[in-house]
């Protein structure tokens, strides 16, 4: 089983009239860079080498980047568009002894990208899943920004059209998370500003072209970024949003809907630890304060 190895290769085996050492059969989930096209490990060079088929987005993006780092691979495009045509043939090549590395054009695989069927399919059958990891957009933009890494969500890309996308956001409201949030260009100003509506005034870094030439980070409260950048127009390249946790709460305004989402989350006890800690009020305040409303629910 490929959870079994230290290295992904197996010295072992070698394919026939071939010199290259092989993969054990199974899925291999490869990270590949996020701009810096060094960005990548050794261990996901040696899997990209010797894997006997590369399933990837864009095959043109994959095929640069072997050839950058001077490896010739067979590739398949495997994208949303074709996933359910390519996944049976993927995992019949799997199952017939063939080692598949999975690649998406940057970061990490199933990270807003369309291998998450393709992992359940094969750990549904019983077959091999193993990652190599690497980097990550998200993760490097929460480095970057100045923001509380210590709890975080990962939201993805959010819908494009105002009401559906503060939908997405209302229930995120109360959450005492650091949110991190994929977005394009020409939506950035209007996303910002519904973030500013539905999230209120918070700090948030916008994170773009990371580990590039041109990488930037700006940093402000939701309102002021949002008004900027519908000024400015749409900046270029891949971007993250990163927002802050809640500013620290004042006396008075621990909302009970703060409250009670955080006692269906943690219990009464540590709910009312947490928020005093936030807050400065009194834990046997708000604990009382819990009570009162949990005894209204029932």
């Amino acid at each position: 089983m490929i959870g079994r190895e230290v290295n992904p290769l197996d010295p072992a085996r070698k394919a026939s009239g071939d010199s290259k050492e092989s993969l054990l059969p199974g899925l291999y989930l490869v990270a590949t860079p996020i701009g810096n096209a060094r960005d990548i490990t050794l261990r996901a060079l040696d899997i990209l080498a010797a894997a006997d088929l590369i399933a990837c987005e864009d095959t043109r993006v994959t095929r640069r980047l072997l050839q950058i780092h001077g490896l010739n691979a067979s590739l398949t495009a495997y994208h949303d568009h074709n996933a359910e045509r390519v996944r049976p043939k993927l995992l019949a090549a799997i199952r017939a002894g063939k080692s598949v590395a999975l690649a998406c054009d940057a970061g990490m695989p199933l990270v807003s990208d369309p291998g998450f069927s393709l992992v359940r399919a094969t750990r549904a059958e019983g077959l091999p899943v193993t990652s190599a990891p690497g980097a990550n957009a998200a993760l490097t933009a929460l480095q970057l920004s100045g923001l509380a890494p210590d709890r975080f969500s990962f939201l993805g890309f959010l819908p494009s059209k105002q009401s559906a996308r503060r939908r997405a956001l209302a229930p995120w409201a109360s959450a005492l998370t650091t949110l991190l949030v994929h977005e394009a260009g020409p939506r950035l100003a209007d996303c910002l500003a519904d973030m500013a509506t539905v999230l209120g005034a918070r700090e948030v870094a916008v994170a773009r072209e990371l580990t590039k030439r041109h990488e930037e980070v700006v940093c402000g409260r939701l309102d002021d970024l949002a008004a900027r950048y519908a000024e400015a127009g749409p900046p270029k390249g891949e971007i993250v949003v990163i927002v802050g946790p809640p500013a620290e709460v004042a006396l008075a305004d621990v909302p009970d809907a703060l409250l009670v989402a955080r006692i269906t989350t943690l219990g009464l006890s540590r709910a009312a630890s947490e928020l005093a800690a936030i807050s400065g009020r009194s834990r046997r305040d708000l604990y009382k304060r819990g009570l009162e409303l949990l005894a209204r629910r029932e």
